[in-house]
């Protein structure tokens, strides 16, 4: 017969979170009245810091009870409970440090004693062991600390945070598609007018074998007959972020961006001389890549586009406001199959380098 528990605990890196530890959770879910996640990592590891791990456990479980530490959350959740500020334990302490930290969250932090402990590790018969140890000493009697073992030897989900850390691409199908779309990098194209970025986005994601995100404030420009009022350009952000953040999910390893929130926020600018400031919140958003696709095809009138000045004033507000916010772009000319090369150039280049989305290490 199988017991089942009124708290159960697990507690992991999740760094990344990947499909064990979803069977773990799910597990502890299915056999417990409540479960709690407790997760921290001391050095943090590349694209797996405490708000992305907390952010993943959230669009999962959105139910579940949860803490992602790193030593400013730690510390704020101690001055909220006027708690002594104190340290994450690190990776490399040792078991005692790590499992009487553990204790004292379960007790200071939610108040309350576990009832097992539930793990894929070797180690699970000690941590409960520990456990077990510090709540019996707290309640002044027995308390019992179960360790509820679920495929120690890998076999039904074969992988590992460190091998998912060296390639999580060649490793994706161990991670939930919204887990995975944090690892996708996102490729920015801007540009005026008729400078080429739709043909190009399409050309890049073939080339590149993944998504690309259309342009959804041409969409709405139709679907309004050019009648665009103000709110139309916060709506038109929140839709273009949105739509990336889904199409992230079934990218491969970059992600083709038609537009970016700045160019939707220079319009606003250019149309009511004012924004909102959540689209201007919009317009920090981050690209892995940005490029800047020159005014040097011909301009083409497709009956929505205003005249080849307003192109070169367009080309000359997004150089000053790349450059006013110290972002970095790469300008693209020549040919389509000219500026495909050179974006792969520039990718390419980006792979050496350990702190983007492509080219994650330990």
């Amino acid at each position: 017969m199988t017991d089942n528990f009124g708290t159960g605990l697990v507690v992991g890196k999740f760094s990344p979170l990947h499909r064990g530890h979803q069977a773990l959770i799910e597990h502890a879910v299915a056999r417990c009245d409540r479960v709690l996640v407790l997760s921290w990592s001391a050095p943090e590891f590349a694209g797996c810091h405490a708000a992305q791990r907390d952010a993943w456990l959230r669009t999962l479980y959105p139910n579940l009870e949860r803490l992602v530490l790193d030593d400013a959350r730690l510390a704020a959740e101690c001055l909220q409970r006027n708690l002594p500020v104190r340290k994450l334990p690190t990776n490399l302490d040792d078991d005692a440090a790590q499992r009487a930290f553990v204790a004292w969250v379960c007790s200071a932090l939610w108040g309350v004693r576990v009832d097992a402990v539930f793990t894929s590790e070797s180690y699970g018969d000690g941590f409960a062991a520990a456990l077990q140890e510090a709540f019996s000493g707290e309640a002044g009697q027995h308390w019992p600390v179960a360790h509820v073992c679920l495929d120690l030897a890998r076999r039904l989900i074969p992988v590992s945070g460190t091998a998912l850390r060296r390639d999580p691409h060649a490793m994706r199908g161990f991670l939930d598609p919204r887990v995975y779309a944090s690892f996708v990098g996102r490729i920015g194209l801007l540009g005026g007018e008729s400078t080429g970025k739709s043909t190009l986005a399409a050309a890049l994601a073939a080339r590149l074998e993944t998504q690309w995100v259309p342009e959804f404030g041409r969409e709405h420009w139709e679907a309004r007959q050019g009648a665009l009022a103000y709110d139309d350009l916060l709506h038109i952000a929140d839709v273009q972020v949105a739509r990336e953040d889904a199409m992230a999910c079934d990218a491969n390893r970059w992600l083709v961006c038609d537009t970016t929130p700045l160019t939707t926020l220079l319009y606003c600018e250019d149309m009511f001389g004012r924004t909102e400031p959540a689209l201007q919140a919009h317009a920090k958003r981050r690209y892995d890549m940005l490029f800047l696709c020159s005014a040097d095809f011909p301009f083409v009138q497709d009956g929505t586009r205003r005249d080849e000045s307003f192109r070169l004033a367009q080309q000359r507000a997004y150089v000053a406001a790349l450059s006013a916010r110290g972002i970095a772009f790469t300008t693209l000319r020549g040919s389509v199959d000219a500026r495909v090369a050179q974006v792969l150039q520039a990718l390419h280049a980006c792979a050496g380098d350990t702190t983007a989305h492509g080219g994650l290490t330990d």
